[in-house]
């Protein structure tokens, strides 16, 4: 199993004492899976998905992926582990405004020193992105952006791809585009996909679903 999450417990202090995000979650992705991630505002997704990226850790429980537990990796080891083996998909894109779209797209892979330029390549064709390369990321639309953001989190080919809302920010249309080459690429890469959305409509083009409410599976 690529992932496995146990009982997961997440607070945050608050005026009025502890409050709990995430009371108690269980679950699973395999290889090549895919796994929606739906709830209500503040029903603790994002929350989740953050823990499982490392970017946060638990109160008590186990996240293992590929084998390892992160939520008993330090800092480092929780940095190493999103350089090649996790990528994480922001619905804010977060690309690096000084480096051009080449740039954005290869520093994930080059951190990891996982950098394929002919994957890279491969991936810039695809997303349509290489009459953009030579440009920054503000002279892009905004699913440009995005296409560039998911390239930069493929580029390092990691087992596990993370995505918090990737397609928030775009109209109907490029949602669509932008999701198909996303689907299409974790295939090919045989990656597992954990996907936080509020859509049905994408969420009923993942392989499950997943719904939380008040920090618990529903």
């Amino acid at each position: 199993m690529l992932l496995t999450v146990q009982d997961i417990h997440k607070s945050y202090a608050t005026a009025d004492g502890p409050f709990a995000v995430l009371r108690g979650i269980d679950l699973t992705l395999g290889a090549g899976e895919t796994l929606a991630l739906t709830g209500e505002s503040g029903s603790g997704k994002s929350t989740l998905l953050h823990l499982i990226g490392g970017l946060d850790t638990p109160d008590r429980g186990q996240i293992i992926i590929n084998g390892s537990d992160i939520a008993a990796l330090d800092d480092n080891g929780r940095a190493h582990l999103r350089r090649g083996t996790v990528g994480v998909v922001f619905q804010q894109f977060n690309l690096i405004p000084s480096l051009k779209v080449a740039d954005n797209i290869a520093f994930q892979a080059r951190l990891a020193n996982q950098y394929d330029p002919a994957w890279t390549a491969t991936l810039t064709d695809r997303m349509g992105l290489t009459s953009q390369l030579g440009k920054y990321p503000e002279q892009l639309s905004g699913g440009q952006q995005q296409r560039v953001a998911i390239a930069r989190t493929l580029a390092p080919k990691p087992r596990l791809v993370l995505a918090d809302e990737p397609t928030g920010n775009l109209d109907e249309g490029t949602a669509a585009i932008v999701m198909d080459l996303m689907l299409e690429l974790v295939r090919e890469t045989g990656a597992g996909l954990l996907m936080v959305t509020h859509s049905a409509a994408l969420a009923a083009r993942l392989g499950r679903r997943l719904h939380l409410r008040a920090g618990q599976v529903a």
